[in-house]
């Protein structure tokens, strides 16, 4: 069951689940479902996780395109302005609880562009990341490893971006609205979600 508060987000940790909260946690640590923003180079070290060497779907992880089904927010390589209002209006659109993993070092800091004027240089400025995996790129056992450090982080309540998205929500907004400028969702998003 839950509960709509007055800050618009839905609250659904009443107090007749906390009882089944480690069953919760081992479940959606077991069925890990990615929503992935892969940008330049950034996605070609997906593909072998997929293969029969690592085979993540082992793990419960399968990719999903639809931002409302997925929990794992996948995003690599460089992040721009323009896609970056993409990211964030994705994420958005996921349901609680969900989780952010970054990889390569483009969204941690820049990478080779980290001196460009159109490139975002720390991601976590803009939405709460949960595991950032450094390296350009980082090779599929680091990926691999990345997914089992964000496994281990669900399962004992450590990742909780979701919950610092929403309680520093002013924050993460004001970051927001310095770059892309006020208004920037009711402009922008509004060609995308028809209900903004």
């Amino acid at each position: 069951m839950s509960e709509r508060k007055n800050d618009g987000f839905i609250n659904y940790e009443l107090q007749e689940f906390k009882l089944f909260e480690p069953l919760f946690k081992w479940a959606r640590k077991k069925s890990l479902w990615i929503v992935a923003f892969c940008t330049g180079c950034g996605g070609i070290e997906m593909p072998p996780l997929a293969t029969a060497r690592y085979d993540f779907e082992r793990f419960g992880i399968m990719p999903n395109p639809a931002p409302r089904m997925g929990d794992l927010f996948l995003i690599t390589g460089y992040v721009t302005p323009k896609t970056l209002k993409r990211i964030i209006i994705t994420y958005e659109m996921m349901q609680d609880p969900k989780y952010v993993m970054i990889h390569g070092s483009c969204p941690i800091n820049g990478g080779v562009y980290w001196d460009s004027y159109n490139v975002v240089k720390q991601l976590d400025k803009y939405l709460p990341v949960d595991v950032a995996i450094a390296g350009c790129m980082p090779r599929a056992e680091a990926v691999m490893d990345g997914i089992m450090e964000i496994m281990r982080k669900i399962e004992d309540g450590t990742a909780d971006g979701w919950k610092r998205y929403r309680e520093n929500y002013e924050y993460y907004r004001k970051n927001q609205d310095e770059l892309f400028g006020e208004g920037w969702r009711e402009k922008d998003a509004r060609r995308w979600l028809a209900w903004i």
